[in-house]
């Protein structure tokens, strides 16, 4: 569903050659990945991109929300080295995920940002010399602006706010 139909991931675990509990356990847990066909699963870490590694933890928090009690879920910045249909997709995939879970997701995807119930829009300003976060709820209006801003720049045009209205009534 994520853009990675060959994907593959298998997961090891074997003790520590002593059996001293360490900080993290007894155990040893290895993560081998390929995301390719005919290509050997290899150390998650050296082989998995970011949009790779994004989609994984989606898939894993989805496996796991379904199985345990996870009244909310975070993501930040699932978006990364996606694109287009793919991340249409993920959107996709969060908005059915908050069928029956509350889902808070950092992004910069319009396609990922359109899918949501309420959109906050986070942003920084300078208050007597000193930088302050502030986070403001956006009505319909302001939400079709910020959207159209993702597609296309700080001066949305006729066909970016087209656009964005357009993705917004795919929800």
């Amino acid at each position: 569903q994520m853009g990675m139909p060959d994907s593959r991931i298998r997961v090891y675990q074997t003790k520590h050659r002593s059996e001293e509990l360490r900080h993290s356990g007894i155990d040893n847990i290895e993560f081998l990945f390929s995301a390719n066909k005919g290509v050997s699963e290899t150390q998650l870490k050296k082989v998995a991109s970011g949009g790779e590694l994004s989609r994984l933890v989606l898939a894993i928090k989805s496996l796991i929300a379904h199985s345990t009690a996870l009244p909310t879920l975070i993501f930040d910045e699932v978006d990364t080295g996606i694109s287009g249909e793919v991340a249409q997709k993920v959107g996709k995939i969060m908005q059915k995920l908050a069928d029956h879970h509350q889902v808070i997701c950092i992004t910069h995807l319009p396609q990922i940002a359109s899918k949501g119930v309420d959109h906050f829009f986070v942003y920084k300003e300078n208050v007597k010399g000193k930088t302050v976060s502030n986070v403001k709820r956006l009505d319909e209006e302001q939400r079709i602006v910020e959207i159209a801003k993702m597609l296309s720049g700080e001066k949305p045009g006729e066909m970016a706010i087209a656009n964005a209205k357009e993705l917004l009534m795919d929800v």
